[in-house]
């Protein structure tokens, strides 16, 4: 006598059907990445040679070689700069790629089978609704990770390819979103909330609106509030040595009873003779500095992206809750 065991529910079909239902979104941007990458690797290899070849050569890029080498400087400078600016492309666009995949989770992935009623018909073939969020979710996101850590690596790597007048600062806007670990929380944050707000909402566009803002708004929030995530250091002094690689987070003045008074409390436009005046008149003694080094890069990556995931967890969490509530 054969007895029947249940088949426990597999993410396979659901995942299977994802690929199909978007294969060329898929093709379309893995080919893009693909792209990105030989783009990357020709132009580290391109910027190499163009800088052996102007070293090969008696001229110097602070023109102290003579007038007969003004051309040859000048167009040296000028494909070493267009380098730089290609990478920092490349670099935004993985700043802006969490905003795109969080509005494609939330409109074409996940809120055009609720708003069609589609969703209905996976429900009722063994296939229970966490498992088919998961599998709407996992697919692209695992592929979108893989792609992103590779195109992260070769940036990084193609930027410290070779010898350049123009070098990368660690903590440039884009520069920063684009390195480490930080490319990788944003799509998972990006996802998080693309399928909270296509669970809400329910309707492509407006899904795919409020998403989109909403990822892009905590981009921004972190470009511009990223200095305050860790501790800065302070130097102070009638002279301030700046080293490279500081990343300046404020300046200003400090007067004779150590309170500190803002970089323009006395007009830069003045004269000597006021600009002094002035400074006499606040009780100004010395100047401080607040900046980051170079080894806070870690500690600034590592702070914003557990901040980036726990809200990642909250709203999957959040979005897991809705979806029971849709299905009861």
């Amino acid at each position: 006598m054969s007895t029947l065991t249940p088949v426990r529910p597999s993410l396979r079909g659901p995942a299977r059907v994802v690929v199909r239902q978007h294969r060329w979104t898929l093709w379309i941007a893995g080919g893009i990445a693909l792209a990105a990458v030989i783009g990357m690797i020709a132009l580290a290899l391109r910027s190499s040679h163009v800088a052996e070849v102007f070293e090969a050569t008696d001229c110097r890029v602070d023109g102290g070689a003579g007038r007969a080498c003004d051309q040859t400087t000048r167009n040296y400078l000028d494909s070493m700069v267009t380098y730089r600016r290609m990478f920092d492309y490349v670099a935004s666009g993985l700043t802006v790629l969490p905003v795109l995949f969080s509005a494609f989770v939330a409109g074409p992935l996940i809120a055009r089978e609720l708003e069609s009623g589609t969703f209905r018909m996976a429900w009722t073939q063994s296939v229970p609704p966490t498992r088919w969020l998961v599998a709407k979710l996992a697919v692209p996101t695992v592929l979108l990770l893989a792609v992103t850590a590779v195109v992260t690596a070769v940036l990084a790597r193609a930027r410290s390819y070779g010898d350049t007048p123009y070098p990368v600062q660690w903590h440039d806007a884009y520069t920063f979103s684009g390195s480490g670990v930080l490319p990788l929380a944003h799509v998972m944050f990006g996802t998080a909330v693309g399928a909270l707000t296509a669970l809400l909402i329910r309707r492509v566009i407006p899904a795919m609106t409020v998403s989109a803002l909403a990822t892009g708004a905590a981009v921004t929030f972190f470009t511009y509030w990223r200095a305050e995530l860790w501790p800065s250091r302070t130097v102070s002094g009638t002279t301030l040595n700046a080293k490279e690689g500081m990343w300046w987070v404020e300046t200003g003045h400090i007067t004779g009873a150590g309170e500190r008074l803002p970089q323009d409390v006395c007009a830069s436009g003045a004269s000597a003779t006021d600009y002094a005046r002035c400074m006499a008149d606040h009780d100004v003694t010395s100047h401080y500095l607040d900046y980051h080094p170079a080894s806070h890069f870690w500690p600034l990556q590592l702070v914003e992206t557990g901040i980036l995931l726990v809200l990642a967890a909250v709203a999957l969490a959040v979005a897991f809750r809705v979806l029971r509530r849709l299905h009861g």
